[in-house]
């Protein structure tokens, strides 16, 4: 596999609503430092709508950004993942928790904001942090922001130059 290959750590995606921590064994990362992770992958699960995509991790803003794609290679939507990242480097792992909610962007740039309820319901059980329940609205706030006064097109022209 590539990124044992290259060191690369194992993925794991972390979801809290269901609760579910998935290594993500397909994915095949096309590159990384210490700001981001560009990778390439395949619906986990025979999809109609989508096919395969690219995702971009960025480690300090703590968003992920995706470009799901149908079989054809044509666009779907952009999908952009609030989370959190761990690394164990002993293990090698990177885990993303994926902190709920999340946006859409097709290609007519319709802004769409999903799993807002999801959060509060994870909040108000408890099963986030106060401090993950506040990181996941800043950062949606800073994602709608990024669509709103045009710097999301510098994340797409990332994914682009690794399609």
């Amino acid at each position: 596999m590539e990124h044992i290959e290259k060191n690369y750590p194992i993925l794991y995606r972390k979801r809290i609503i269901p609760d579910e921590c998935v290594e993500l064994k397909d994915d095949i990362i096309l590159y990384m430092d210490d700001v981001m992770l560009v990778t390439k992958w395949q619906t986990l699960k025979p999809r109609k709508d989508f096919h395969h995509g690219y995702s971009l991790y960025l480690f300090g803003e703590g968003i992920k950004v995706s470009k799901f794609l149908r079989e054809d290679g044509s666009l779907y939507y952009w999908y952009c993942d609030i989370v959190d990242f761990t690394e164990n480097r002993e293990e090698n792992t990177l885990t993303v928790t994926d902190l709920l909610v999340d946006i859409t962007l097709d290609s007519d740039n319709r802004l769409d904001v999903l799993d807002v309820d999801e959060l509060v319901e994870a909040f108000n059980k408890g099963l986030i942090t106060d401090g993950q329940f506040h990181r996941s609205v800043e950062r949606l706030g800073m994602l709608i922001g990024s669509v709103h006064d045009g710097n999301f097109a510098d994340y797409m022209a990332i994914i682009d130059k690794y399609e």
